[in-house]
């Protein structure tokens, strides 16, 4: 059994929250939680909520134990790209890509034994 969230098109490059998502795939939720307000990142508030609904959706949905819970995956897809326009030097303007990731974390229970 496992419970899922997803956070899409979060204005954060995926590059960025990926370097966050990495330090809590495999942890137990309450690791996973402290490590993420630990953490100097831009991204880790963002991704404590997406965690945190994981958390919620196993809990009501599935009924699942919230102490056994192990954030079993973890990853960060590519959303739409924002593109944007810098007026540069003799008239010229160059392309700035605004970058949005689909941030998903999947819980489920860990086995006993």
């Amino acid at each position: 059994m496992q419970a899922k969230a997803v956070a899409k098109s979060v204005r954060i490059a995926p590059r960025k929250v990926r370097l966050v998502v990495d330090l809590i795939r495999g942890k137990n939720v309450g690791e996973a939680i402290a490590i993420l307000r630990h953490t100097q990142r831009g991204a880790s508030p963002v991704v404590e909520k997406v965690l945190n609904s994981a958390i919620a959706n196993a809990e009501h949905n599935y009924e699942m134990d919230t102490d056994n819970l192990v954030v079993s995956e973890a990853y960060v897809n590519e959303g739409v790209t924002l593109k944007r326009f810098r007026p540069r030097a003799q008239g010229r303007a160059s392309r700035i890509n605004k970058r949005t990731s689909h941030i998903t974390v999947v819980v489920t229970e860990k086995k006993e034994g």
